[in-house]
C-alpha cells in the first residue's frame, strides 16, 4: 500500500528541483487520495523496464489476482462458471493476445462456447461500458448471464522520465485494482438495468491518450480534462429525462471518480448535494483512480452498505478517452422481504 505521505515524500525525493514543485505537491494533496495499492513493491515500480517486461508483469499478475475476484463475484451471484454465457474483460494497462478471457475459460471451468468480449481502449469509461455491453448481451440472449472483469495495473504505466505536471499528478492519483461483477438475465439482486447510453464530446480525441513507445504506455492528460463535466452534465440530464427521470433527483449515483473536481463539478452542474457521490469519493480516497474498476468498486460499496431500497433509481456513469461517457440507468432490486 502507498499512502499520501509516501507519495509526497517520493515526489520531493525525485522531483524536488522541478520548476513547478509546489504546484505538483499541491495538486497531489488535493486529489483526495489517501491510500493506493500497487502490484509490485514501490522501489521495484520505480525501476520500470521496457514494454516487454511490463507486459509480462501484467500477464503474470493478472493470472495471480483475477481468479479469486472472479470466484467471489460468481459466489455472490449464486452462479457457477458454467452458468456464464459471456465474459467482458476491460483493461487499459496491459495487452495480451489472446485475451485473458481465453485463459479464464481454459482454467476456471467456463464453457468453451462462452462468448469473449475484451475491451482495451476505453480507459476509465470501460467499467460502465462493460456493464452496458453485458446488458446488451443479456437483452439479446434472454435468460443468459455475463461476467465482467476489470483488471487495471496503472502502476505499470509509470514513466520515470516523464516530468510534465500532468504525468506527475497522475503518478499521485492512479492505483491498481481488480474487480468483477455479474449481470444476470434473470433473478439476482442489485441494479435492474433498464437503459444505457454513450456520448463522445466532439473535438476532445487528444485530451486523454497514450503515447506508445518502446518504454511502454506514456499517459497524456490535457489540462482541459477536469472541465469536461460542464458539457457532460447536460448529457446525463438528457439521458435521465428520456427515461422519465430527473438526473438531479435520483437515489443512487455511481460516478467515475477521476478526481475530486470531476465529482464536485458534476454535483454543481446537476444541482445536487456533493455528498450524494459518497461511494465514488470513498473509492478515490481508499484506492485512487483505479480506471475501469472505479464504478464496480462503487457498486460494491453500495452492497456493503446494505444495498438500496427496492425501486431506488440508480445512475452509473464512467468517463474516459474520447472524451467518452458511458451511462447506465436502472432500478434497485432488493432481496425478497427487504425494502419498503
Amino acid at each position: 500500500m502507498v499512502t499520501l505521505e509516501d507519495t509526497l515524500a517520493l515526489a520531493e525525493r525525485l522531483h524536488g528541483a522541478h520548476p513547478q514543485r509546489e504546484l505538483v505537491l499541491r495538486l497531489i494533496r488535493n486529489t483526495g487520495v489517501r491510500t493506493r495499492h500497487i502490484v509490485l513493491p514501490l522501489e521495484e515500480t520505480l525501476r520500470q523496464p521496457g514494454f516487454e517486461q511490463r507486459n509480462a508483469i501484467y500477464g503474470r499478475e493478472a493470472r495471480r489476482r483475477v481468479p479469486s475476484v472472479v470466484e467471489g463475484a460468481l459466489r455472490k451471484a449464486g452462479l457457477r462458471p458454467a452458468d456464464i454465457d459471456a465474459i467482458v474483460w476491460v483493461s487499459c494497462t496491459g495487452f495480451t493476445m489472446p485475451s485473458p478471457t481465453a485463459w479464464l475459460i481454459n482454467t476456471m471451468g467456463f464453457r468453451f462456447d462462452t462468448r469473449q468480449l475484451p475491451i482495451a481502449q476505453l480507459g476509465c469509461a470501460a467499467g460502465a461500458a462493460a456493464i452496458n455491453r453485458a446488458h446488451d448481451f443479456c437483452r439479446a440472449h434472454p435468460g443468459s448471464s455475463a461476467l465482467i472483469v476489470a483488471c487495471e495495473f496503472c502502476s505499470l504505466c509509470y514513466q520515470p522520465d516523464d516530468h510534465d505536471v500532468g504525468s506527475l499528478l497522475s503518478d499521485g492519483l492512479f492505483g491498481d485494482a481488480v474487480a468483477a461483477a455479474v449481470v444476470r438475465g434473470e433473478g439476482g439482486t442489485g441494479v435492474e438495468l433498464e437503459e444505457d447510453a454513450a456520448y463522445l464530446i466532439p473535438g476532445t480525441e487528444e485530451w486523454i491518450s497514450y503515447a506508445v513507445k518502446s518504454t511502454g504506455f506514456h499517459f497524456r492528460l490535457d489540462r482541459r480534462v477536469p472541465g469536461t463535466m460542464e458539457p457532460l452534465a447536460p448529457v446525463l440530464d438528457r439521458v435521465a429525462g428520456g427515461h422519465g427521470w430527473d438526473a438531479a433527483d435520483l437515489d443512487v449515483y455511481i460516478i467515475h471518480a477521476g478526481g475530486p473536481r470531476i465529482l464536485n463539478d458534476l454535483a454543481r452542474f446537476l444541482a445536487i448535494d456533493p455528498g450524494t457521490f459518497r461511494h465514488s469519493r470513498a473509492t478515490l480516497t481508499d484506492y485512487g483512480n483505479i480506471a475501469s474498476a472505479v464504478v464496480l468498486d462503487g457498486l460494491r460499496r453500495v452492497f456493503a452498505d446494505g444495498g438500496a431500497r427496492s425501486g431506488a433509481r440508480t445512475m452509473i456513469a464512467g468517463f474516459g478517452p474520447g472524451i467518452t461517457a458511458e451511462i447506465t440507468l436502472g432500478t434497485w432490486t432488493a432481496p425478497a422481504g427487504e425494502g419498503p
